[in-house]
């Protein structure tokens, strides 16, 4: 992480901070002002005029400033429903319903506060990133180890890397041994073993044993910054998308005005345009839809559905395009090892246990299969020397002098001895494995789908709408091409870094709204770029930060839940919203022509406000169907 963006990373945290106190002091007084009122005019029988005085400091503490911001607004020419409500809180003033004026105080200041944590909210992942960079390292000069700023970090220098340290930057091992878990990077579960001639990556933690590493690459010019920086920029560049009361309120706002503005005039009575202002607070827009949001959430949580993005909810119903990462989301993220073809060259046995040797150094996922079968075959590891893998050439070593190489079938050059033993070549997963440059072995895999994947992806366009589904992964185009046959996908893009997952996902969301699955760390910056992006499993601390929607249990049928819960509150948002404005339009007619007074306009519209609140409180429940594949 650079100090540039650390420095932005810092002070966005501080202003936020400071932005969600002073919110968060309007939405305290208020409510504490009602409370106040209610015990002393209720409970306590005091008279009206001193009971009143508590909801004179709600005013005092939050209207004041909210009339400012909403001032500016109307100068901008905004009208969203919060400048209505603006207008409301001086009408009840002026009309002495303090109450009213204070309720709509808390409302507003209460959305504003959720408004500033959502954006708070929005730059976590970069925190997460920042939290486990560290901020010195450990040089070896001349026989001593000094401590350095991360700064001072360059090509060519030693670093000593302590045990259950994180790598401070991109290196090769040049002395020691160790493990070392690269989750946080590859979203591969397991540790990695590393030796002389093995690379390290920078975030990776090491292992039980301290190693010294030469630095490839300064720690800005990682990949671990790298994908900071792509998630950085995706996060500055993403347009705030107008929330589900703002676009209602942007017809509803200027047509109460309106309504209010020539009742007062044809009338001449001040009293009519007060009336028609009182009916015409968008409680509904305020409180119901809200509150629609606020259930559908806590039905999620019950589910093992985290909603860290409430636009997600209302979003989801819209989106058309479905991108999916293979490993870990359409699949189980576990390649076994099913076939295993030998040269007459050398003994099977032999090369096996050769290529587990050499696999206990891979960060690769087929290093797992076959160390997995090594465990059922319970064989013994040898001892290799200079490990490691040089661009185009797969994983390499030495073993007494004698070469070790596994690599892909397109890396091999036509001159290698034994290649006509070859079996052909066919769709999923394999390696090659080379002795001295001949040819000894092909190890097929295969990464089974999930159960569910292949009736999920069928029922995407009949159910809920979409109209593309696309695979987008950095696995080999073999592999995800005979996935996406076994589950029903025409469209895919394979060998994807993290910056061509992000291109493909901004194009495909300029042309219609997208959901995006997936589960590694190399998914973040996609998921920040989506109109909806869903974290399959909590295993990836960056990715779920990214994530609108984190999906704890590891399975599809929770994402299908999530979509029918979506789809549920947007219409019972909708109900309650419109539903309670159409009510209230009427209740203008009739306040515009004298049938309603102010007092008679605020009954009516507490009246409206109940029923659109009750209608809310239903996204609390399950719907009949939850998931329907």
């Amino acid at each position: 992480m650079s100090p540039e963006t650390h420095r932005k990373t810092v002070e966005q945290k501080r202003t936020f901070t400071f932005i969600e106190k002073g919110t968060e002091l309007i939405a305290l007084s208020s409510f504490f002002s009602i409370i106040a009122y209610v015990v002393l005019r209720y409970l306590l029988k005091l008279d009206p005029f001193f009971a009143t005085l508590p909801l004179f400091f709600s005013y005092g503490i939050g209207g004041i400033p909210l009339l400012i911001e909403l001032v500016w607004k109307l100068f901008r020419f905004e009208f969203g429903s919060d400048l209505l409500a603006g207008i409301s809180i001086i009408s009840s003033f002026l009309l002495r319903e303090y109450l009213a004026g204070a309720i709509v105080i808390l409302m507003l200041s209460g959305g504003q506060l959720l408004e500033r944590l959502a954006i708070y909210h929005a730059s976590a992942v970069l925190r997460a990133l920042a939290r486990r960079m560290p901020t010195v390292a450990h040089q070896k000069r001349n026989g001593s180890i000094k401590d350095i700023d991360l700064k001072e970090v360059i090509e060519g220098i030693e670093l000593i890397i302590y045990p259950h340290e994180i790598c401070p930057a991109d290196g090769v091992v040049i002395e020691g041994k160790t493990v070392m878990d690269e989750s946080y990077l590859t979203g591969e579960p397991f540790m990695i073993s590393k030796t002389v001639g093995s690379t390290v990556l920078s975030g990776a933690i090491n292992g039980n044993s301290a190693i010294r590493i030469r630095v490839l690459r300064k720690p800005e010019d990682s990949r671990y910054a790298k994908i900071m920086e792509v998630i950085r920029k995706s996060e500055e560049a993403k347009p705030r998308i107008r929330r589900l009361a703002e676009q209602i309120g942007a017809f509803y706002t200027p047509l109460s005005i309106f309504i209010a503005t020539v009742a007062g005039m044809v009338s001449g009575s001040p009293l009519r345009f007060l009336s028609v202002m009182v009916i015409a607070t968008p409680c509904p827009l305020l409180l119901a839809i809200p509150v629609a949001i606020l259930g559908s959430i806590s039905l999620c949580a019950r589910r093992s559905i985290v909603v860290k993005d409430s636009q997600a909810l209302e979003l989801i119903s819209k989106c058309q395009t479905a991108i999916f990462d293979k490993t870990g989301t359409l699949t189980y993220g576990m390649p076994k090892l099913v076939e295993e073809s030998y040269s007459s060259f050398f003994e099977p046995r032999f090369v096996f246990d050769l290529v587990a040797s050499l696999e206990r150094y891979s960060k690769h996922p087929l290093a797992a299969a076959v160390l997995q079968k090594a465990a059922e075959k319970k064989i013994e590891f040898m001892e290799l020397s200079e490990v490691h893998e040089p661009p185009g050439k797969g994983l390499c070593g030495l073993f007494r002098k004698m070469s070790v190489r596994i690599t892909a079938r397109s890396k091999l050059s036509s001159d290698i001895k034994g290649l006509e033993q070859m079996p052909r070549e066919s769709e999923g997963l394999e390696c090659v494995v080379l002795i001295d440059e001949v040819y000894a072995a092909t190890f097929r895999f295969r990464d089974a789908p999930r159960e569910e994947s292949k009736p999920f992806i069928a029922h995407l366009s009949a159910k809920h709408g979409f109209k593309k589904v696309l695979i987008v992964s950095g696995d080999r185009e073999s592999e995800v091409s005979y996935l996406a046959k076994q589950v029903g996908v025409s469209t895919l893009y394979a060998q994807c870094s993290p910056e061509q997952k992000l291109e493909i996902v901004k194009n495909e969301t300029s042309q219609a709204k997208t959901l995006f699955v997936g589960d590694g760390i190399n998914d973040a910056p996609a998921m920040l770029a989506a109109t909806v992006g869903i974290a399959v499993g909590s295993n990836s601390e960056p990715t779920t930060e990214a994530a609108k929607i984190v999906i704890m249990e590891n399975t599809l049928m929770k994402v299908d839940e999530f979509l029918h819960i979506g789809r549920r509150m947007r219409m019972i948002a909708l109900q309650s919203a419109i539903g309670g404005m159409m009510l209230s339009c009427m209740g203008m007619g009739i306040a515009a022509t004298g049938g309603l007074s102010p007092v008679e306009g605020a009954i009516f519209q507490e009246i409206i406000d109940v029923f659109s609140l009750l209608n809310a409180l239903r996204t609390l429940f399950p719907p009949k169907t939850i998931k329907d594949f």
